[in-house]
């Protein structure tokens, strides 16, 4: 009886080579890095942080001169990194529409590359450039006047928010992307619902600020409560009550950001 055993392709007296999946995922991973060193957005990452600390600090500042003993940079500093993981998340829709656009993600599709591959690629680069963003948040908000005050372990609490919620936005915005394939349309569609969202929260201002029929909208939409549980970790005080609506906001948005994930690996697998 004759058998059979799996043997490398020999091509031309060439060995193919086999890439392992780490391989695989190191590879793509270092293009999207070189494609966001290109498109200059690590410089973005870098810039946007620190601008939005100068454009909300600098003309906000004068308001909390009617709320006594509130310092704004310790007020303002959980939005800052908020908005800055928000501008990530932008960035990695409109890398991914691009890569659909160019005919790439239909590329990958074709080859026999696992398809949870190039999205935990895109991630990875994702992750890298968030933690840039939240680095220069954390040396722009030191400058106006914020300081950490309740050591190391809320401290990491309050980045480990930020970090959180940019990844799970960086997933589901990357997923965004992937099905519209329209770098444009996916930037107007993700910046209206951020500046929005951004604007009528308690990041900014306090919630007695705003008229009272949008007090409930402003107290209770996620970045509201994703800034309250950040100030309690800059506070020192984290409770379960302070901690339980951003729970709920943060797993519901792992799971239509993993959902779109699960449905793109899915119509992947299927071509």
């Amino acid at each position: 009886m004759t058998t059979t055993t799996d043997r490398p392709l020999v091509i031309g007296g060439l060995t193919k080579p086999e890439i392992s999946t780490a391989g695989q995922v190191f590879a793509l991973t270092e293009r999207s890095l070189r494609g966001m060193m290109r498109q200059g957005e690590f410089v973005l990452g870098i810039v946007a942080p620190v601008m939005l600390t100068i454009c909300f600090y600098v003309p906000l500042r004068s308001i909390f001169d009617s709320f006594p003993g509130v310092n704004y940079a310790q007020f303002l500093m959980p939005v800052i990194l908020l908005q800055s993981v928000g501008f990530v998340a932008t960035s990695a829709a409109m890398r991914a529409a691009a890569d659909g656009s160019a005919g790439i993600t239909d590329r990958l599709r074709s080859m026999p590359v696992n398809a949870v591959i190039p999205m935990l690629a895109r991630l990875v680069a994702n992750a890298i450039l968030l933690v840039i963003s939240l680095i220069w948040a954390v040396i722009s908000g030191l400058v106006i006047g914020w300081r950490p005050e309740h050591g190391p372990g809320y401290l990491f609490g309050f980045l480990l928010v930020a970090f959180v919620v940019g990844l799970l936005l960086a997933l589901g915005a990357d997923a965004i992307g992937v099905v519209s394939s329209n770098p444009e349309a996916t930037s107007q569609a993700l910046a209206l619902p951020q500046l929005i969202l951004g604007m009528l929260s308690t990041g900014f201002v306090p919630e007695t600020s705003f008229p009272e029929w949008i007090r409930p909208f402003a107290r209770n939409q996620p970045i509201s409560q994703f800034t309250e549980l950040m100030r309690g970790f800059d506070a020192g005080k984290v409770t379960w009550d302070i901690a339980t609506a951003p729970l709920i906001w943060a797993g519901s948005i792992a799971v239509l950001a993993v959902g779109g994930g699960v449905y793109i690996i899915v119509k992947g697998a299927r071509r």
